[in-house]
């Protein structure tokens, strides 16, 4: 039997101001880098040790990775680093608040450019400075590369590849893969793998820093999954962040 083993950093800066993040790159906050080493001594107590590490360009999920292989004496193995596993591009709702802009568009529309499959959120334009940073901060990669926005769908084709010729050609062989990845970069991986619907997608949701376990048979086919820790308080973790984008959310502070 394969094991691979999913985790969501721990909660950004942004998270905890209920903004749209996207590409930009905000760090960890206490609480996130308490959850990071929660996981990683969680992983540790249930006897999980890995081979490989697989994580994308943001800091807040490097971070993330960097607590929960020191927590398990692995910070020697190999890391692949790739942008195919960012989080998925919120367009020009980058850096707003998200029940702020549910008063203002409604939640259904919120909760649809939050996670429906195909639905982008409005796009950037070109000339927009949160665009323009993006194009400074990846200079080496392909400008095409670079979204302006993306939908989930859009993410799980820029996923997909690295999935295959990367990530899962590693795990058939045997290695014990750890990937620390962002929400929907993960949610557009667990729809692949689960073969989610569509119109199922918009509910499904994947707490910060908690371990979520995926097992395969030989030819990498999922048989299980399943969360480590508390089931109780993932869950609450869950429902808090479904309740992100609703008008009255309690994450809805004043900066």
């Amino acid at each position: 039997m394969i094991k691979l083993v999913l985790v969501r950093h721990g909660e950004s800066a942004w998270n905890r101001k209920n903004l749209f993040t996207g590409w930009t790159d905000v760090g960890l906050t206490k609480k996130g880098v308490a959850e990071a080493r929660q996981a990683g001594r969680l992983l540790k107590k249930k006897g999980y040790a890995f081979d490989i590490a697989f994580t994308n360009l943001h800091k807040r999920t490097l971070r993330t990775l960097n607590i929960i292989l020191k927590e398990l004496g692995l910070t020697e193995i190999p890391v692949y680093k790739s942008w195919r596993l960012n989080e998925r591009h919120y367009g020009a709702l980058v850096g707003l608040n998200k029940a702020a802009t549910a008063r203002k568009f409604g939640e259904r529309q919120v909760l649809l450019w939050r996670r429906s499959y195909s639905l982008r959120p409005p796009a950037l334009k070109k000339t927009d400075r949160r665009y323009l940073s993006l194009i400074a901060a990846y200079k080496n990669l392909d400008k095409r590369d670079i979204p302006l926005t993306e939908s989930l769908k859009d993410t799980v084709r820029r996923f997909l590849p690295y999935w295959k010729n990367t990530i899962a050609p590693k795990a058939r062989k045997g290695d014990r893969a750890l990937i620390v990845a962002s929400h929907n970069s993960l949610r557009a991986l667990v729809k692949y793998l689960d073969r989610i619907p569509d119109k199922d997608i918009p509910e499904f949701t994947i707490p910060t820093g908690v371990p979520l376990v995926y097992e395969f048979d030989r030819k990498l086919k999922p048989i299980r999954h399943y969360y480590l820790g508390n089931l109780k308080e993932i869950a609450k973790k869950i429902k808090s962040v479904a309740a992100q984008g609703k008008a009255k959310s309690s994450l809805n502070r004043k900066y």
